[in-house]
């Protein structure tokens, strides 16, 4: 008879990298066996009621186990509501992000209310003490969109009970990144054709393990799934449109967005995601991002549903955004570099100019690239209408910061310094520049 020992198979990549995560995590917390752990094929690997550390990893990651190995441990100071109410409360101060919500509620504790009713079996609460001890930012980030996500329910008119699985769906959303290689915690990693479907898979891997746990409904499991999926559908894991993505999973995919903005955008956040909300209309829900643009505002709110400009229209708005950038070049090159630093009407005009162009950029409609993209799609209305939507958004941003400059800075209009007189003089230069049809929209 072969050695049982022998038959082994080992766990597979995605199940390694969690279970490094756990025995890592057990060198600085108590992490015990409630029973026996064994391998698929029989052989015992741990004995119940022993102190789990480091040097196990060698050998369980060895096996293929029969049952997930937090099925079997108990951790101590695990994740529980009291802690998330906790941590919640303390994102109210820390975040601005969430500070812009609450400030926009009338009673922000509802915010914190669906965090104590969460269900959180023993595994689960296992898998989030892993995130919290092991993976801070990702714990973070799980809970600051859990938040905009409460938010976003409470908005659209649900009830606390109702928000209760909403909270589970979004706390819950990225447990399938615990089994992610290291790379993919490096920001600066290219995602790229096959290994998209790494990526692609910890939705999946998410509403597995919510599956499961046999506690969260279908919907709970359906939003999990969804949170990378858009309206118009070129999300991921399914590439699901409009009406078939869940109530729940409209809320966390609008929701990731805005998290990760206010996460990965070192400048201007609020101007980069209303933007890139406005860039992307046909991606989310208008109701559920209406309840968002507003908290963003530099100034008086816009009505992104104005009739869009057709024909030479576009060609004249593209014309006025490249001039008014090029104006700007013209004011850069006659200050020293330290000046555009500051934090006056100079500093305040560049830091906002080169976030916008960053952000037309990254939609594929930088400027210098605007004419040649117009006059490719003259034969394709639908193509030509998204660059006009993006140009008209463009320029309502650039009047926007003309409006910030004259209201921060009084001196820009009085031209008091050499510094306001340029200012004001290109603010003035915008402002001739400025389409009709946008001063209008």
């Amino acid at each position: 008879m072969t050695d049982p020992l022998l038959q082994t198979q080992p766990t597979p990549p995605e199940e390694a990298h969690y279970l490094r995560a756990v025995t890592d995590m057990a060198q600085r917390c108590a992490v015990v066996s409630q029973d026996a752990i064994y391998s698929d094929n029989g052989i015992k690997l741990v004995e119940k009621g022993a102190r789990i550390d480091s040097r196990l990893y060698d050998r369980l990651v060895q096996h293929k186990l029969r049952e997930p190995i937090d099925a079997h441990l108990s951790v101590e100071n695990a994740v529980d509501a009291t802690f998330l109410a906790s941590a919640a409360r303390q994102l109210m101060q820390s975040s601005p992000l969430v500070r812009l919500l609450t400030q926009a509620l009338s009673a922000p504790e509802r915010l914190v209310a669906p965090l104590r009713s969460m269900p959180l079996i023993e595994p689960i609460a296992f898998k989030l003490t892993v995130m919290r001890e092991e993976r801070p930012d990702l714990f973070h980030h799980s809970l600051q969109m859990t938040l905009v996500s409460l938010f976003l329910g409470i908005k659209s008119g649900m009830g606390e009970r109702e928000c209760v699985p909403l909270a589970a769906a979004a706390m819950l959303h990225d447990l399938g990144v615990l089994h992610m290689a290291p790379q993919w915690r490096d920001r600066k990693n290219k995602v790229t054709g096959a290994e998209r479907k790494h990526l692609a898979a910890h939705p999946i891997t998410a509403m597995l393990m919510v599956r499961e746990a046999k506690v969260y409904t279908p919907a709970v499991e359906a939003a999990v799934l969804e949170h990378h999926e858009r309206l118009d559908g070129t999300g991921y894991p399914r590439g699901l449109v409009g009406d078939q993505i869940s109530p729940l999973g409209r809320i966390l995919m609008l929701a990731e967005v805005v998290t990760a903005f206010y996460e990965k955008s070192t400048d201007l956040p609020a101007q980069q995601l209303s933007l890139a909300l406005r860039l992307n209309h046909r991606k989310f829900p208008a109701a559920l991002v209406a309840h968002i643009l507003p908290l963003l505002q530099d100034g008086p709110a816009h009505d992104a549903s104005a009739e869009l400009p057709v024909g030479e229209q576009v060609g004249t708005m593209a014309g006025a955004l490249v001039e008014s950038f090029k104006r700007w070049e013209q004011v850069r090159a006659q200050v020293p570099a330290e000046a555009l630093l500051t934090e006056g009407a100079l500093g305040f005009v560049e830091t906002r100019l080169r976030a916008l162009q960053k952000a037309l950029a990254e939609a594929g409609a930088h400027p210098d690239q605007q004419s040649d993209l117009i006059a490719q799609l003259q034969d394709d209305a639908a193509g030509l209408a998204e660059v006009a939507f993006v140009i008209r958004e463009a320029l309502w941003q650039l009047e926007n910061i003309v409006n910030g400059c004259h209201r921060r800075w009084p001196g820009v209009l009085e031209r008091q310094e050499p510094a306001d007189r340029l200012v004001g003089d290109w603010c003035d230069a915008v402002r001739a520049l400025m389409p009709v049809v946008v001063a209008q929209s």
